[in-house]
């Protein structure tokens, strides 16, 4: 009959090798003839719990039981049932003598007295948890007796085990029978094994033998009595030594005791139903087991109780017993987000539960399910992952971030809802130092050129802020790329204050990345002109910007002066000294009315004034005359990091336009000469031979001056290269000077420097010595204090 659970092995004691399973340590307790044992699949090392029953002969009383018992667990499912798994009966010889054993595999459980001690419970968190372990093996025991018609025959403390989610499950099958009330020959057959149940645990008509009244009686009146002695033990904490104890009402809550007193009725007929104990008793209406309840059946509630439900659980879990929360409450809510009938705010109770988990079970628990949901076109599900990703983004590994979530989350870039663009775009801060150098390159960056001209000054301005933070994360040759071009050709040129301010911020905060010949010619030229922008965050921080990159300039220079010191001090001359004095003379020329003693030759800080008066120019107004066109060795539009003509990042492209834009705009930067061409050592010789010149003669210095005011435009354009060539920053990479031996007043090299013609039209200065607004004009104010300052000499 039971052929189908035997695999009988000869032999001494090798049997249990054909087992998938690996048998561990016992538990201290289990119920009746049985050893309960911890164990694990041979397989996967999952763990399960394997019970043991050992026997003399194939014929002992007890294994018949437990074959009945592993017969009625195998067919009888239920989620308060034990779960079935394996079983086998291995025959074995000790000493000569045959033994039989049998072992069931099941779920792995733990005794409830040994679970109840370890979870340590006190106070309502006690009751609560109590009330959600009777209510789940009252609804059982009402299973069997209402629906299948069937006798568990002995309801107790060592009848029920606990799941690693706490859930109380009912076993202990062996005297499990059918009852029938209406078959008069049944009595031989019902309850056969109730030998095996303690007499403390039978109610009268059983310790009687009564059977015409156990048939008279419902099919739920033994099984009431077990719940009755379950109740008792599980509050007293003591198990039941004998019939008696069961009047000592003292540890059972006043909310249970009127239906405590009704199971252990002493007429059979009168004692309570289970399914009525579920129903009506006061004692389960508690919030820990309304909350699984309707967890548990949440799939039949509407969009309104679920989106009421979840938007009060966070706080309402603080207050359940944290161990059911994490084992029990915790596994529903992420089954529940994973098959989609749980709303968006679950996400929030998710992850607060998941806060008060260990970081190894965080990533066992929770991670799964997070990832998954990236994968749900549900909007407000994405946005409820973003919102939160500071709560889990750092345990996400590299390889999940790159081929399961960052796939997904890319989409919501170009999502029509700004809300969800913004939201994509800062949890890139999180997810950006986990994906590889191909996927930034290849695709985020495509996403972020596209951001920095969105509709939504919000989003540029948080793009910009972006790749400033992630700037560490690009390798070298996308950083040349990226950075000088997202930040001064877009960020700075934003009409959003807000966006020109980040774009400012971004390149102080990247500033170790460039060199000094992006310093001086694309980052400083940009800057400077925002120290007039209308607002004064943006001016203030430009100041602050240019005093940044200024210092590295000068430390720079520091550097590069130790190596020339040698040189310097054989010419008799030092660089320190004269940029000094150059820069007083130029802001002279503009503030004091002609003085020939305080004037000084004006070589890097004339350049410098230069280059300002036409950004200013280019960014208020377009002129309408044709600008004096100011040649140099170093081009500020293109002399950015080699391009990359492989780039499919959107950087590339961005490249090409600023030089158009610049050429367009004629905005005095897009004519320079490429700083590739010269020829570095001759170029310094000039450089040097130019400066000494004017310094050593004074009086010269003050009718270079004068002439310089009487060139023409046209006569700007000749001295191109000797301008280009003085406002070389690096010296080793200047044009060669064409310098003319003799250097007359019409051919000075430092005639352009003195009062270039305006290149934009402005509005004039105070009388005697502002210009005038057409550049043309040989009438200007400078003109004529040098001239007096000339006749004066």
């Amino acid at each position: 009959m039971f052929k189908f659970l035997k695999e009988v092995v000869g032999g001494s004691g090798t049997g249990l090798k054909d087992l998938p399973y690996n048998i561990g340590e016992a538990y201290p307790s289990a119920w009746g003839s049985w050893v309960h044992h911890r164990g694990t699949n041979k397989d996967d090392g999952s763990p399960v719990s394997i019970f043991s029953l050992t026997g003399s002969t194939a014929q002992d009383g007890h294994l018949a039981a437990g074959r009945n018992g592993v017969k009625r667990l195998r067919t009888v499912r239920h989620p308060n049932i034990l779960s079935f798994l394996h079983s086998t009966e291995v025959e074995t010889y000790d000493g000569g003598s045959p033994k039989v054993t049998i072992y069931i595999v099941t779920e792995p459980v733990m005794p409830l007295t040994d679970k109840i001690r370890e979870l340590g419970l006190e106070g309502t968190q006690r009751d609560e948890y109590y009330a959600w372990g009777l209510h789940q093996v009252a609804k059982a025991v009402s299973f069997l007796n209402n629906d299948c018609k069937l006798v568990h025959g002995n309801v107790c403390m060592a009848s029920v085990v606990v799941t690693q989610t706490l859930d109380w499950k009912l076993h202990a099958f062996d005297v499990l029978s059918e009852f029938d009330g209406n078959n008069e020959t049944s009595s031989t057959s019902m309850l056969q094994y109730a030998w095996l149940v303690g007499a403390q645990y039978k109610p009268m008509e059983l310790v009687k033998s009564d059977w015409a009244a156990i048939k008279k009686s419902p099919p739920w009146s033994i099984d009431s009595w077990g719940m009755g002695c379950l109740i008792y033990e599980i509050f007293s904490g003591t198990r039941l030594g004998k019939t008696e104890e069961l009047r000592n009402t003292g540890s059972i809550p006043k909310s249970l005791l009127p239906d405590y007193q009704r199971l252990l009725s002493s007429m059979p007929s009168r004692r309570l139903n289970t399914s009525k104990l579920i129903e009506n008793s006061e004692y389960f209406q508690n919030k820990l087991v309304d909350t699984i309840h309707f967890m548990e059946i949440l799939s039949l509630k509407d969009s309104v109780e679920k989106d009421t439900f979840f938007r009060k659980l966070p706080n309402l879990a603080e207050q359940l017993p944290r161990p059911i929360v994490l084992k029990k409450l915790l596994p529903l809510l992420a089954s529940a987000l994973e098959f989609g009938s749980a709303a968006a705010p679950a996400l929030t109770a998710l992850l607060k539960m998941g806060s008060w988990l260990s970081a190894e079970e965080f990533r066992v628990k929770v991670l799964p399910t997070i990832v998954k949901l990236y994968a749900s076109n549900d909007r407000s599900i994405r946005v409820a992952l973003l919102q939160h990703i500071d709560q889990y983004g750092e345990s996400l590994t590299a390889q999940i971030v790159d081929e399961q979530v960052y796939p997904h989350v890319a989409t919501g870039f170009s999502d029509t809802s700004a809300f969800l663009r913004e939201l994509t775009l800062k949890s890139m801060l999180t997810l950006a130092p986990k994906l590889s150098q191909r996927t930034i390159s290849g695709s985020l960056l495509k996403y972020l050129s596209k951001l920095q001209v969105d509709e939504e000054p919000a989003i540029r301005t948080n793009t910009t802020i972006l790749l400033g933070n992630i700037a560490t994360y690009l390798n070298d040759g996308t950083r040349k790329r990226v950075l000088i071009n997202a930040f001064t050709a877009r960020a700075l040129r934003d009409t959003f204050p807000p966006a020109r301010a980040a774009g400012i911020m971004a390149l102080c905060a990247t500033s170790s990345y460039y060199d000094i010949t992006e310093v001086a010619t694309r980052i400083l030229p940009n800057v400077v002109v925002l120290t007039i922008d209308p607002d004064s965050d943006v001016r203030a921080k430009a100041f602050q910007a240019v005093d940044q990159f200024l210092q590295i300039a000068k430390n720079y220079y520091q550097k590069t002066n130790v190596a020339e010191g040698a040189a310097a001090a054989g010419m008799g001359s030092s660089s320190v000294p004269e940029n000094a004095g150059l820069l007083g003379w130029a802001m002279s020329s503009l503030t004091l009315k002609g003085k020939p003693s305080d004037h000084h030759a004006p070589v890097a800080s004339a350049t410098t004034s230069t280059r300002t008066q036409t950004t200013s120019s280019a960014s208020s107004e377009t002129p309408s005359t044709v600008p004096v066109r100011v040649s140099s060795s170093t081009d500020f539009a293109e002399q950015p990091a080699p391009p990359s003509p492989t780039s499919t990042d959107g950087w590339g492209e961005l490249e090409n336009g600023i030089d158009e834009e610049h050429e367009d705009d004629k905005d005095g930067w897009g004519d320079l000469e490429p700083l590739e061409e010269s020829k570095p050592a001759p170029a310094l010789a000039n450089i040097q031979a130019a400066q000494r010149r004017p310094v050593t003669q004074p009086v010269a210095q003050t009718k270079l001056a004068s002439n310089s005011r009487s060139k023409s435009t046209p006569k700007l354009n000749e001295d191109d290269e000797l301008w280009g060539s003085i406002a070389a920053p690096a010296p080793k990479t200047s044009k060669p000077l064409n310098l003319k031996p003799n250097a007359t007043d019409d051919d000075d090299p430092w005639a352009a420097i003195a009062a270039p013609a305006p290149t934009t039209k402005v509005k004039p200065l105070a009388a005697g010595r502002g210009r005038g607004a057409k550049p043309a004009a040989l009438k200007l104010g400078a003109q004529r204090i040098n001239r007096t300052s000339s006749s004066g000499m």
